[in-house]
């Protein structure tokens, strides 16, 4: 501001110029020099370019200059603005400056002194602009203020400007109506109509507007209906006072005739450029308090709010506030505050100021945008003191208010938060150590957020969930592991934590472990890590880590592992393994091992020993001992020993050597490196120790039988391996012990392949080396987990060279030793395809061929494979449906490998009758099947005109697990000339229940009696129901006395468990003929419910026993019938409930609980059978025990029978009695342990089947319809005629006495056993009614 007393004078020059010279005006040749020295030049505005002037070259510039001028005196101002006034333009430029040209000179801004302040006023044709005259007080009243300016003069000039501008146009948009119709022609500017209305009414608009100041135009804009309204503007270079406006009004309807009829009171003005309107804040988010605020310089307080999209005039409300005030008695001002918006609120404003028939409106657009926040919703933070940072930042970066950090967890972890303005982000730093997240909150997640918070009161949120992983701790076995070779250790880690995504064992050089020599378990509170080796090797020496993996975290624990060299026995080379000694003689034994090593050896030769000499031979050493007959007596056989002692002061025995000292004179055959032998001894020698020269290397492993024949040495049988087969087989042996199994298996597949090309003449002589290549494939199978193209490729290769024509002789030899080898190379072909991964891979040799397929999601095309040798004229296809391949894994792979050579080496089959006599083609699926599974194949028919062709299947459980030929579920479905189709599926017998051993497949014996069960089994379970529905019906009139009610609750309980038992078994059955064993949750729980429910039959079927016991026996003693009944559930359903988990719980976790090839109980790996067979065979022998004490009881003549009629009685109640008693307590069982034993006749399965098939029918017509009681109720409830009731009476009355009469002093005398001691006489008149009750109850036990 300008000092109290000084008048500053600010006026505009417009200048031209058109050269690049710089704009310098000299004010003294404009100015009075008098005037000059008074003034002070204040500040000289920068030049600013107005509009471009079209002149000669160069282009002129047009450029309009505010100067400010200040001077003391107020006197001097009328002088200059005259002086200005009567200046002539243009003025040409001076002598510096020839090309410019000043246009006008006009004053615009006058600040004058009053009193102790200034003030500014505008000059004619100027105006202050909106930014400078709002929210300024104004000086209303003051000399140079006009009518209709209220913002004319201000108080204080502005301190960077702006001055006084020039006046802008003003338009004025107005409106006016008509009394007269309204025609569609109206709407058309090119209509004679409209033309016609349009110069009509422009003509009286401009004899009455142009009394306005500063008019210029006015135009017709259009018509609309209403009758017709006329919208025009009107254009001013200032603005109209009302009164002016309603004089030109009047004028306008004057000059307008009476065609028109102008409805005076309808004139309307709208200002649309005097309104401020400002919306408050700029970016406006949701949950915001926005003010929407419009400013006008018109005396009046009439301002409405209008939302454009919803059309409605807006009005005080809970969210919505509008406040209308007048500031300063000059300016208008309405505020709309819409509190926490919304998007509802968007759209288009208007604010509207109405004052006479002026309308000021205005209109803006509000936009409303969610907060958005950008961070990552999930974040892991280690808990290892390391400072992580969670981030958040605005998409629209605002001079946010303020930006907070919350948490909401389990445990609290707080950060440091940090703020960038600039980028509109906030950082919140964390650093958990392992105080703040123990072991046990490892996992947690706590929810951190971040708010931003505007200026105006808007909130946004994100959550960021942050995981805060513990360090796990470990402890390793702390004791020092120190162990020999051949010695187990194990090396325990335990971890605080019980979450991890991995842990596992490596070596000191990242070697991971192999699974199988390591378990992990995971407990309520840590985890469990312990790495077993059973057998320990030289490779087991060195530095093992624990490594836990929880996400990225790793923590590791090192332990140390020292194993002392020491031999296996398997590894020691003994010489001789047996020789013959002559009496007083001596020989040379020896021990050897392929390393050398600080090993102190001992000899033991019978209870002596004798320290070792040592001789290294190249890579071999030997121990020796000269051992001479002299020191122990002769004739004897002695057993010798080498005990070898490593560093550690372990030691391990070798093999024995047989010495057998014989006198001299029965010595036939001599040779210094066999030895001496009698005629027929049978000698064998280690192949490495024989001196044998051949061309090539020397075998090193295997064993040479002899045979003394004469006075020679003669080769019995040749079982050498050549030194390349037999050092793979070394390998071999300890990669299967070795923790780096899968890392070598690939090189040791090449190496077995390359070496089985080498070695094919000793493959095709020498069964040992066979067998050698068979054993290694068959360790080799059991390492990987999974196999690619290229190791399958060296598999199959070696197989095709050992499954060659040249080498069937010696497979003849091996068949003729009664080996098992090739059981065991199907077995290891089979074991390699289900850990292929390869995609569709096809491998073909001469002798074998290999296809796959791998499974894709979806829906995958069926699986078919064709085989073709044309070398053995055999062929063969392998078919799977693909809806079944559709219930299989993703990515499971399925591999078919055919053999032609096959069917000539696997044995026959188990009779030993058949032989197979096509291709042989193996199936497998990588991953478990669980839905019902067939495979389809077809086979060339090699004997279209005799034979019967049998599907078979290799079954490696048959024979004692050396595998045989089986037919179970193999059936042929088409048989024509040239092929064999066959599908497989499986059946069982009902004898399975008790014998190990399964009946011959396919046998007439396996049919006879399936027969026998499938059809014994409807009948019985037919019986059961029946005898229920019986036992249901007469149960009241049956069970009156305690000791019938006994017998019939155990007669129900034996029925319902039968009944429910042979429902199991068919279920069982159904899943096993089907393929649902592949459903092994299904056939563990048949297995179940079958055990459990036929020991139920048995144990109730003892309580039936010891109940009928305790009645003959005890006859004095009473037993309450709750506690009879306690007993009897408790033995009936206790017993075998216990047993029944103990089984599973036992055998389940190691997935031996049921058969390979049943829905039954183990034999072979666990005898878990014996769970049921001992049970029931125990109580088959009690309840057998029963039987005889009752006959006996029976037996014994009643007093007063006379001899003849006794023994007739006696005969059939030892009849009846039996019949009753064998299938109520379960005697036919007995039968069943017959065929427990291997190899039991046919006899014994077809009498157990057949009894123990029917018993249900046995138990509804013995135990229960032939009771008299029971015929009685069944008489009673369905007789009507007189003569059945009392028929009925009759024998209700004659079965009350009891069948045997028990009136007889001999009869009532009861032994505890067999009636040899404990005499009781119950023949006096004191006999009690209880004992009475309890004899007859005894017998009619068997009624």
């Amino acid at each position: 501001m300008k000092s109290p007393r000084r008048t500053t004078l600010c006026f505009v020059i417009i200048a031209i110029y058109s050269s690049q010279a710089t704009l310098s005006l000299n004010l003294e040749s404009i100015v009075y020099h008098s005037l000059l020295r008074e003034h002070e030049l204040m500040e000289e505005d920068p030049v600013r370019p107005k509009r471009a002037v079209a002149v000669s070259s160069p282009a002129a510039q047009e450029f309009t200059i505010d100067v400010e001028i200040s001077f003391e005196n107020a006197s001097f101002l009328e002088p200059i603005k005259a002086y200005l006034n009567n200046l002539s333009f243009p003025i040409q430029g001076n002598d510096t400056d020839l090309a410019t040209d000043i246009l006008s000179i006009e004053v615009s801004t006058v600040c004058r002194p009053n009193g102790n302040e200034i003030w500014c006023s505008c000059e004619t044709g100027y105006e202050w602009p909106q930014e400078s005259c709002l929210h300024n007080l104004t000086c209303q009243g003051h000399d140079g203020s006009s009518a209709g300016r209220h913002c004319h003069c201000l108080k204080g000039l502005p301190p960077k400007g702006p001055f006084c501008q020039l006046q802008g146009d003003v338009i004025l948009r107005m409106s006016v109506r008509l009394n007269v119709g309204f025609q569609e022609d109206l709407r058309n500017s090119s209509s004679a109509l409209y033309k016609s209305y349009t110069t009509d009414l422009e003509t009286a608009f401009w004899k009455g507007y142009s009394i306005l100041p500063g008019f210029k135009l006015v135009t017709v804009t259009g018509f609309r209906p209403g009758s017709v309204v006329v919208t025009y503007e009107i254009t001013t270079t200032t603005t109209t006072s009302p009164a002016l406006m309603h004089k030109a009004n009047e004028k306008v309807t004057q000059n307008l005739n009476q065609t028109y009829k102008v409805d005076s009171s309808s004139f309307q003005v709208t200002y649309s450029n005097e309104t401020k309107f400002s919306i408050t804040p700029e970016i406006i988010f949701e949950g915001d308090t926005v003010t929407l605020m419009c400013e006008n310089e018109v005396f009046s307080t009439n301002v409405s709010w209008m939302h454009v999209e919803t059309g409605l005039d807006i009005q005080n409300s809970t969210e919505v506030s509008i406040y209308t005030s007048m500031l300063n008695n000059m300016t208008s001002m309405s505020r709309l505050i819409i509190h926490n918006i919304t998007r509802v609120y968007m759209g288009e404003y208007i604010c509207k100021l109405t004052l006479d028939i002026f309308e000021y409106a205005s209109r803006r657009k509000l936009e409303v945008i969610p907060i958005q926040i950008l961070a990552s919703e999930a974040v892991e933070v280690m808990c290892d003191n390391n400072p992580v940072s969670l981030n958040c930042c605005s998409e629209v970066n605002v001079n946010w208010s303020q930006i907070e950090w919350k948490q909401e967890g389990s445990i609290s972890i707080p950060g440091n938060a940090e703020i960038d303005t600039d980028s509109g982000c906030s950082r919140y730093t964390l650093m958990a150590n392992e105080t703040q997240c123990p072991s046990g909150s490892s996992g947690t997640t706590v929810v951190y957020t971040c708010e931003f918070i505007s200026a105006h009161g808007a909130r946004g949120r994100k959550d960021i969930e942050v995981t805060f992983i513990s360090v796990a701790k470990l402890n390793i076995t702390p004791d020092l592991i120190s162990v020999s070779e051949g010695q187990s250790f194990f090396i325990k880690c335990i971890s605080d934590m019980s979450n991890y995504d991995e842990m596992y064992w490596n070596t000191s050089a990242g070697t991971k472990i192999y699974k199988r020599f390591y378990t992990t378990r995971r407990y309520s509170d840590r985890a469990e890590s312990v790495l077993t080796v059973k057998t320990s090797t030289r490779e087991w020496n060195g530095t093992y880590h624990c490594v836990f993996r929880y996400k990225n975290l790793y923590r590791v624990m090192a332990k140390d592992v020292i194993v002392y060299p020491l031999p296996l026995e398997s590894n020691i080379m003994v010489d001789p393994v047996e020789a013959a000694i002559p009496c007083r003689s001596s020989r040379h034994i020896r021990c050897c091992v392929e390393e050398d090593s600080d090993y102190k050896v001992i000899f033991q030769v019978g209870s002596s020993s004798f320290p070792a000499v040592k001789e290294v031979d190249e890579k071999q050493v030997c121990y020796k001992h000269h051992f001479t007959a002299d020191s122990v007596s002769c004739p004897e056989n002695v057993d010798a020993f080498c005990h070898f002692t490593n560093a550690a002061n372990n030691s391990v025995q070798s093999p024995s050597m047989k010495l057998n000292l014989v006198p001299g004179e029965s010595i036939t055959c001599q040779d210094p490196i066999l030895g001496v032998g009698e005629p027929g001894k049978v000698i064998q020698k280690l192949c490495q120790f024989l001196n044998i020269t051949r061309s090539r290397e020397s075998p090193i492993g295997g064993i040479i039988t002899y045979r003394c024949v004469g006075s020679q040495w003669q080769i019995e049988k040749n079982d050498c391996i050549s030194a390349p087969i037999n050092a793979l087989l070394q390998l071999a042996k300890a990669l299967v012990k070795s923790p780096t199994q899968d890392e070598k298996l690939p090189s040791y597949l090449g190496n077995l392949s390359i070496s089985t090309k080498q070695a094919k003449l000793e493959v095709d002589s020498f069964s040992g080396t066979l067998g050698a290549i068979i054993n290694i494939l068959d360790l080799f199978s059991t390492v990987p987990t999974q196999v690619n193209s290229e190791m399958m490729t060296h598999v199959l290769s070696t197989v095709d060279i050992i499954l060659g024509k040249s080498a069937l002789n010696t497979w003849k030899i091996s068949q003729q030793q009664k080996t098992n080898y090739s059981s065991q190379l199907l077995d290891s072909v089979e074991r390699f395809s289900r850990v292929l991964r390869a995609e569709d891979s096809t491998i073909s040799q001469p002798n074998v061929q290999m296809k796959s397929m791998v499974i894709k999601p979806g829906h995958p095309q069926s699986y078919r494979q064709s085989f073709v040798f044309l070398d053995s004229d055999l062929w063969g296809n392998v078919t799977i449906s693909g809806c079944q391949l559709e219930h299989l894994q993703p990515d499971s792979f399925v591999v078919t490998v055919a053999f032609p050579t096959l069917k000539t080496i696997l044995d026959r089959d188990v009779l030993g009758e058949n032989f197979a006599n096509s291709l042989v083609m193996t199936t497998t699926v990588s991953h478990s099947v669980t839905t019902p599974f067939r495979i389809l194949m077809t086979f060339k028919n090699s004997h279209p005109s005799g034979g019967i062709p049998q599907c078979v299947f290799w079954n490696f459980n048959l024979a004692n697990h050396t595998g045989g030929w089986d037919s179970s579920g193999c059936y042929v479905k088409e048989v024509t000339e040239d092929s064999v189709s066959c599908s497989c599926e499986h059946l069982t017998s009902f004898s399975i229940l008790m014998s190990p051993d399964s009946p011959d497949p396919d046998s007439l014996l396996k049919i006879l009696l399936d027969i026998i069960s499938y059809i014994g089994l409807c009948f019985s379970i037919l019986s059961l129901a029946a005898c229920l529905v019986v036992e249901a019906m007469v149960w009241k009139s049956v069970t009156k006395n305690r000791t019938s009610s006994m017998r019939h609750t155990c007669i129900v309980n034996i029925t319902a468990s039968l009944l429910v038992a042979d429902v199991w078994f068919i279920v069982a059955a159904a899943i096993h003929d089907h393929r649902f064993p592949l459903n092994e949750t299904a056939c563990v729980a048949a297995t179940f419910f079958i055990h459990f429910f036929y020991l139920s039959v048995f144990f109730w079927m003892l309580t039936l026993g010891l109940m009928l016991f305790y009645r003959l026996v005890f006859i004095l003693h009473d037993t309450s019938k709750s506690i009879q009944k306690t007993i009897a559930f408790s033995l009936g359903y206790g017993c075998p409930l216990v047993i029944s988990v103990i089984t599973v719980g036992a055998t389940q976790p190691r997935e031996v609980y049921m058969r390979k090839n049943a829905c039954w109980l183990n034999w072979e790996d666990t005898k878990a059978l014996l769970a049921f067979v001992i049970p029931a065979l125990i109580i088959v022998v009690v309840n057998m025990t029963i039987t005889v004490v009752v006959i006996t009881k029976i037996l014994r003549p009643s007093i007063g029978d006379k001899p003849s009629k006794q023994e007739k009685s006696s005969l059939f109640q030892v009849t009846k009695s039996i019949g009753v008693l064998t299938p109520l307590l379960g005697l036919t069982w007995g039968f069943g342990l017959a065929t427990v034993f291997q190899g039991s006749n046919a006899v014994f399965h077809i009498v157990f089947t057949l009894l123990n098939a029917f018993q249900g029918l046995f138990i509804l017509l013995f135990g229960c319809l032939w009771d008299q009681k029971v015929q009685e109720a069944l008489l009673n409830k369905y007789s009507r005629s007189k003569w059945s009731s009392q028929h009925s009476k009759s024998t209700s009355i004659g079965s009350s006495t009891p069948v045997f009469s028990m009136s007889s002093p001999i009869s009532r005398r009861f032994n505890n056993l067999f009636g040899k001691t404990g005499t009781y006489n119950v023949s006096t008149p004191e006999t009690t009614s209880s004992s009475l009750e309890n004899t007859s109850s005894a017998y009619s036990l068997l009624n």
